[in-house]
């Protein structure tokens, strides 16, 4: 084995940005994601053993069933150091759980978008202070949207359409339907430009949104209403807010629980996408409508490449046993106060002939297989291992360049 260190210029750091294409397509209370069909397991009727349209965050218990191939699980004994799960409040922590006792939590873990019908976005409702004889305002109805109105307000210099009262009108006492996307799907962002929202009826498109002047601003590009702007989308935080309430055609249908039949709306997009929507709930005539969403995201991975060289008259060693010629005397002098290795013993030639019982002439060469990486103090941090061993002469210079994603 040779121990070389690292050049100057033999590391770089680097950063690698991608937009990866996302694609979610809702029908019939089903999500579908990147138009990936369920896979059926051997043990459990889907392999992720997630919902559809769902990804799976850490990709355990793949395969598993219950009584046949149980789920693994995650567990904590409760000790004197009060470590717990973030699901588990302080009360029930304290007053469901003795010392000693464990506490579980389960896998696997999933991830989807989420749509929310809000009426009234801004309701809250009212309180009566029988001291004081008043009537106050409580907790916000819609929590998501209360706590997203400072990010609109400040989003408001981009477009009047983010702000939560503008010319506009006030979101408050608007319909809103929103659209949350986890960020385990886009990144650090959505791409500006590449958002696009569909709304079929029966099969065909009755209309789209795109963010044609990468704004925000989603614009009706195909519909009854083009160029008018039917909702704004936080790029950064992931969430979708659609206020555009005109009627995409002359059809009925009902797309709320236990709501009346009306006209499909831009306010209706998204139907089923984890919101409890379904036949059972809406109607019959529900699965008229289905929707597309897709976007690119945007990711950024820190790279780190390294160069390993074996330069010419170096890296000539090996130390696999097959290096040396076999039954060989190991040693040439060991007593209790000397320890001396044979210094003599052949090396095997690896040369090859393109002759039949022909050795070809001797000469210094090692097959490469692997690169360890060791840190200041030679302490082993990694292993790059090449896929076929590579032939390296004595009058050879070798570069190996391995990347890393940090």
């Amino acid at each position: 084995m040779s121990l070389k260190k690292f050049g100057e210029n033999d590391i770089i750091l680097n950063t690698m940005k991608a937009h990866p294409k996302c694609e979610f397509f809702i029908f019939d209370g089903r999500i579908y994601y990147n138009n990936v069909p369920e896979q059926a397991g051997a043990f459990s009727g889907r392999v992720y053993n997630i919902p559809p349209g769902h990804i799976s965050l850490y990709e355990y218990n793949i395969d598993k069933a219950t009584d046949s191939n149980d789920f693994i699980y995650p567990f904590i004994t409760k000790e004197g150091a009060g470590s717990s799960f973030s699901t588990v409040s302080d009360k029930t922590y304290s007053t469901q759980y003795t010392w000693g006792d464990t506490i579980t939590s389960s896998y696997p873990m999933s991830a989807s978008i989420t749509r929310e019908y809000m009426v009234q976005a801004g309701t809250r409702s009212i309180g009566f202070n029988k001291q004081t004889k008043k009537s106050f305002k409580t907790a916000p109805t819609y929590r998501h949207f209360y706590a997203l109105k400072n990010r609109l307000d400040f989003y408001g210099v981009r477009s009047e359409h983010y702000k939560v009262s503008s010319s506009y009108g006030d979101k408050n006492d608007q319909t809103i339907n929103l659209i949350s996307i986890p960020s385990i799907f886009y990144g650090s962002g959505i791409k500006p430009g590449t958002l696009s929202l569909k709304w079929y009826f029966t099969g065909s498109l009755v209309g789209e949104l795109r963010d044609t002047r990468q704004n925000g601003e989603l614009i009706e590009v195909s519909g009854t209403n083009i160029g008018s702007v039917a909702g704004v989308a936080l790029y950064d935080e992931g969430f979708i807010l659609l206020t555009g309430s005109w009627a995409l055609n002359g059809e009925s249908i009902n797309l709320i629980n236990g709501g009346s039949a009306d006209n499909p709306k831009w306010i209706y997009f998204g139907a089923g996408a984890n919101d409890t929507v379904t036949q059972t709930t809406a109607g019959a005539n529900y699965v008229s409508a289905s929707f597309d969403l897709s976007f690119k995201g945007i990711t950024e991975t820190q790279v780190l490449t390294m160069f390993a060289h074996a330069r010419r008259g170096e890296i000539n060693y090996s130390n696999n046993p097959t290096f040396l010629i076999h039954s060989q005397s190991q040693l040439d002098i060991t007593s209790s106060q000397i320890y001396q290795e044979n210094s003599s013993r052949a090396i095997y030639n690896t040369v090859s002939s393109s002759y039949l019982d022909y050795d070809a002439r001797f000469k210094r060469q090692v097959y490469i297989s692997r690169v360890a990486i060791y840190d200041k103090n030679k302490n082993l941090i990694g292993v790059a291992t090449i896929s076929n061993p590579v032939l390296k002469e004595e009058d050879q210079d070798l570069s190996f360049k391995i990347k890393l994603d940090i």
